[in-house]
């Protein structure tokens, strides 16, 4: 089987719609040996997590026809990627509410790092990881993740790769001190 992130068009639902979204997929899903694993509702989508046969992709997006129109399909694969082009691509995903893919290409790029860009990096993994719970409508759980984000990003500042630090870090802790969570560009 084959791991994909579907992104269906978002017609109005919220994170706390992401559980019944969940079960009603796997209920319209009658395309053996397939798994729908997760799913996460941004503004613009509704991500669903799937392992299935290439062949059968076709059938399950037909399927899910009833929960909105298939906006893209990828393929989950990890791939060796130039640093700068990691990064750019996991900006791109955050600010496209993609946050599942932007940690897994920041991973990437975290492997390869050394001492505080290490943190640095690791801090952004955190927020990005804290607002897919966030989109899954567990928001103690993100807020827990943006704390531990914090404490990966203390010892940082400025710009990285045109992502303002201080910025980042004032608007994870107004939603931390104010339980309020939103998305965000970086």
């Amino acid at each position: 089987m084959d791991r994909f992130m579907l992104h269906l068009q978002n017609t109005g639902f919220g994170p706390k719609d992401a559980v019944k979204l969940l079960a009603q997929a796997r209920q319209l899903c009658s395309v053996k040996n397939s798994i729908l694993r997760d799913a996460r509702v941004s503004n613009k989508y509704i991500e669903f997590d799937v392992s299935i046969l290439k062949d059968d992709l076709d059938q399950l997006i037909g399927n899910l026809k009833t929960i909105g129109r298939l906006d893209h399909a990828k393929q989950v694969v990890e791939e060796e990627k130039e640093k700068e082009d990691a990064i750019k691509e996991g900006i791109f995903y955050f600010n496209n509410e993609r946050f599942w893919e932007c940690h897994e290409v920041l991973e990437g790029v975290w492997k390869n790092c050394y001492e505080g860009e290490k943190d640095l990096v690791q801090g952004i993994i955190l927020i990005a990881a804290a607002l897919v719970h966030f989109q899954k409508n567990e928001d103690e759980i993100c807020l827990s993740i943006f704390g531990r984000a914090l404490e990966k990003l203390s010892r940082s500042s400025g710009k990285y790769h045109g992502i303002d630090i201080e910025k980042l870090q004032s608007t994870v802790k107004q939603m931390l001190e104010t339980k309020k969570i939103s998305t965000f560009e970086i």
